[in-house]
């Protein structure tokens, strides 16, 4: 009898909210419903941690996107380890379960050859404006944007983290020093290609998993950018850097294809609003990022410091340059037009 008077007097209370919302004239009736519809949800997968130079791109991207669809659109980010490896994110991305994600050539030239162009050193110029005017190239771009569609995903930027830095417990100043150094690698098999002309023997290894296999000794050394060598600490653990100035790390931002061909106007209005100028802001965040996190490991006393020479440069740029017969065997003839493409902007670069 008790749950019959409670399930009365929750009905009355119901119909006394309706009826006071309501009047005989007529009047709006306000309160009982939302005005505007939830916010979408974009989901953003990041292969770096939090405070990285893609977490930078990230947050900045997140922020432009929700002032400019006035918060009809909003990102969610997840950092690295948050909800898979490199490769697992990329085929969520595939799946279309992640909206967004970072996907660097170190995983995605397994499926995506043309990616390879970014594993191969001493291509890109030195100069940081040159190298961000050939990685905006329309026509670059378009010869990338078809093997990234092919694997079904959309190319949307292509994002300089900085110069790629060696570490070991000695010095590395000739390929004959590489000599029975086991380095980690990605999982891409050109990087194991360059670094195999150097003599070294390439492991491929996920990225949360170098620490620990370098405290270990399960790999001799490793190759990043200054910024992640300090976010993951592989300084403690190794005794000797390297700057090469031979590779750049550059990773790309991706979306599901299909996903893309299907945002209405305003969707994809606000996508390529919220891109335009970011080249110039993420290469200002990652060359202060390297710089204050390279000087931190100075400072940290921890790791010894080397610069290669013009010269010592000369002889691994020699000794690299089968990779470029493996990259182009895998890549096939648009390999080959990509390669070109890069070479003729250099050169144009330092004409400038």
């Amino acid at each position: 009898m008790k749950a019959r008077q409670n399930g009365a007097l929750v009905l009355t209370m119901v119909s006394c909210l309706f009826l006071s919302a309501c009047s005989d004239n007529d009047d709006e009736v306000t309160g009982l419903f939302p005005d505007e519809p939830e916010p979408e949800i974009w989901r953003f997968a990041l292969e770096e941690i939090g405070g990285s130079v893609q977490d930078a791109w990230a947050q900045e991207f997140r922020r432009r996107i929700s002032e400019l669809s006035e918060g009809q659109v909003q990102v969610e980010i997840y950092p690295y380890g948050s909800i898979g490896t490199s490769p697992q994110l990329t085929q969520l991305v595939e799946n279309g379960r992640v909206h967004l994600a970072f996907a660097s050539p170190g995983h995605v030239a397994d499926d995506i050859p043309e990616a390879g162009i970014f594993l191969l050193p001493f291509l890109f110029p030195d100069s940081d404006e040159a190298n961000r005017r050939i990685l905006a190239d329309s026509e670059l771009l378009a010869l990338l944007q078809s093997g990234w569609q092919d694997a079904g995903l959309q190319l949307l930027d292509l994002v300089p983290e900085g110069w790629m830095i060696w570490t070991a417990d000695r010095p590395i100043h000739s390929p004959e020093d590489f000599t029975g150094l086991r380095m980690r690698t990605m999982t891409a098999p050109l990087q194991a290609e360059v670094f195999r002309a150097w003599g070294a023997e390439p492991i491929p290894m996920p990225y949360s998993e170098v620490y620990d296999a370098l405290q270990l000794g399960q790999v001799d050394g490793q190759s990043n950018p200054a910024f992640a060598i300090a976010e993951m600490n592989f300084h403690e653990v190794q005794s000797v850097m390297t700057v090469p100035q031979a590779t750049r790390f550059v990773a790309s931002v991706v979306s599901n294809r299909d996903w893309y061909r299907n945002l209405d106007d305003n969707h994809r209005q606000w996508l390529n609003a919220a891109r335009a100028g970011m080249p110039e802001f993420i290469d200002e965040v990652q060359r202060n990022y390297n710089r204050r996190r390279l000087q931190q490991i100075r400072e940290s006393g921890r790791i010894t410091m080397e610069r290669l020479t013009d010269e010592q440069r000369e002889r691994f740029r020699d000794a690299s340059l089968p990779a470029r017969d493996h990259f182009l065997n895998r890549a096939g003839e648009r390999g080959e037009r990509i390669l070109q493409r890069v070479q003729s902007l250099a050169v144009d670069a330092g004409a400038d």
